[in-house]
């Protein structure tokens, strides 16, 4: 039976890469996961493993030569059989038929794929963020095994079945597209952690085997011997502490500086220069940005490259909202069993503010204006991972007790890190409540392609001038950003206007004036 092998997914963006270096020959015999060959592109270096035990084929595409994603590189006959020339003048090899599916005794059971699962309208790709599970690892049905981070939220990947991981094909980091194939679970064989793959060469070379029992990257042995580092010298940030090129190139690099110290020892007096260099580089840690932060960086970007974004402020006594909450809040808990917070109440101020001046909720399309006879409400909530802004639909239609309920069911998915695309698309109008953070003022970025977003802030006891006579009343200043493209100065501070007396006398609201 032939196996093909194929170039991996390379990442978000990159669709080829060059091939440096085949460490394995036609006729060589190959176990699963060992190293076939490396590609490098124009950003990391790719090894790509061998899909099945068996002998190594046909090879495609050689050293030097550049392919695309899922490009066929080679061919690899299971169970021992070659296809090239050199096998057929090597009868000795013969006996290895019978070793071949020692390597793999997950071959007795049944094999169950866990692919991607469907991510969202219109979303096709997702990073594999964290496995829960390392190879040969038993897994029960539905427990999770790996967690996927898209442009806006992340999703749990349950096993298909029961038995063990192991194969897994998209390690950390690794960008999968929607319906790929992310690992390989064995049903009722034995666990791929019992195979006596190639231990042998563990005797003679220690230094390429990891604490854990993992070997380092070929290229990285390859690159030690040329540099002459030994794996003591390198610090490995592979998986369970494996040794990557890129591990090796930065220790070659520091190598070099004790090097050029030796060589000139009158030069010592300006010696605590690297040691200093060296602190501040152990005092850093270098993380990369998750994709829901990526997005978050260039959607917030965009809004200021295409908006003309301006804010008005103003500023609310909180008096009645505080007092009519207080006076309902245990009857409206008992009756519609949720909290009433203060979030309604903006809801459905900014639900009556907007049917007056509708352009605050209507959207630019090309050279067309979109004006929205409804309001999907959107909510922006940080989260561990990054800010989300689930929405509450045809929240103009909505009663105090339905807002809350809407809202504290997506609060909940928001904090757990299970809200879907469907949760986060549609909305008209924003509202971001920085007050829960202390915020006193500042103005939110709109939310494109929507033309406005409302700021609350902290609630602060501050004098204030009524009837001629200074009290004190809890305040909160309003701020409202809005796209002057579409909204004139007019309009945005009408609205804000109708949202403080409407919050100021809640009487209004129901009055509807």
């Amino acid at each position: 039976m032939m196996a093909d092998v194929r170039v991996p997914t390379l990442g978000e963006s990159v669709t080829e890469a060059t091939i440096a270096t085949w460490f394995k020959q036609p006729g060589d015999s190959v176990a699963v996961d060992e190293m076939l060959c490396e590609l490098e592109t124009d950003k990391v270096t790719v090894e790509v493993p061998s899909p099945v035990a068996g002998t190594l084929g046909e090879i495609v595409a050689a050293e030097g030569e550049t392919v695309g994603v899922d490009a066929l590189l080679a061919v690899i006959s299971e169970g021992g059989e070659a296809t090239a020339a050199p096998a057929k003048d090597a009868p000795e090899k013969e006996p290895a038929k019978d070793s071949a599916p020692a390597s793999d005794a997950s071959d007795e059971g049944e094999h169950v794929n866990v692919m991607v699962p469907a991510l969202g309208e219109s979303v096709s790709e997702a990073t594999v963020a964290t496995w829960f599970k390392a190879e040969g690892d038993e897994v029960a049905a539905d427990e999770m095994l790996c967690e996927l981070e898209t442009d806006k939220v992340s999703v749990e990947v349950p096993a298909p079945a029961a038995g063990i991981l192991s194969k897994i094909y998209a390690g950390d980091g690794v960008t999968v597209e929607a319906g790929g194939k992310l690992a390989l679970i064995t049903s009722g064989g034995a666990s791929p952690a019992a195979k006596p793959a190639a231990q042998p060469v563990a005797a003679t070379a220690d230094a390429k085997i990891t604490k854990d029992g993992m070997k380092n990257a070929p290229s990285a042995e390859k690159m030690m011997a040329d540099k002459g580092l030994s794996a003591d010298q390198v610090t490995g940030t592979g998986r369970d502490g494996r040794i990557m090129k890129e591990d090796v190139m930065k220790a070659a690099s520091g190598a070099s500086a004790p090097a050029k110290s030796q060589a000139a020892p009158a030069a010592r007096a300006v010696a605590p220069a690297a040691p200093v260099a060296a602190d501040q580089a152990a005092r850093e840690e270098r993380v990369k940005m998750t994709r829901l932060r990526q997005t978050i960086a260039r959607r917030l970007k965009e809004s200021q490259n295409t908006a003309a974004m301006l804010t008005t402020y103003n500023e609310v006594d909180m008096t009645e909202v505080m007092a009519l909450r207080n006076e309902y809040k245990d009857l409206f808990l008992k009756k519609h069993g949720v909290k009433l917070g203060f979030m309604s109440f903006f809801t459905k101020a900014c639900n009556h503010a907007l049917r007056e001046v509708p352009e605050v909720n209507a959207e630019i399309d090309g050279t067309d204006v979109v004006y929205k006879n409804y309001v999907n409400m959107g909510i922006a909530a940080g989260t561990p991972t990054g800010l989300v802004v689930p929405v509450v639909k045809d929240a103009d239609s909505m009663s105090f007790a339905e807002i809350e309920k809407e809202i504290a069911r997506l609060g909940g998915l928001a904090r757990d890190g299970k809200l879907s695309m469907a949760d986060m698309q549609g909305g008209s109008f924003t509202i971001s409540n920085g007050g829960v953070y202390g915020s006193l003022m500042s103005s939110p970025i709109l939310n494109p392609p929507q033309s406005g977003i409302l700021g609350m802030h902290k609630i602060q006891d501050r004098p204030m001038a009524i009837n001629g006579e200074v009290v004190i009343r809890p305040m909160m200043y309003l701020a409202l950003s809005y796209d002057h493209r579409i909204v004139d100065g007019k309009g945005a501070v009408t609205f804000l206007v109708r949202v403080k007396e409407a919050l100021e006398d809640p009487r209004r609201l129901l009055m509807d004036l």
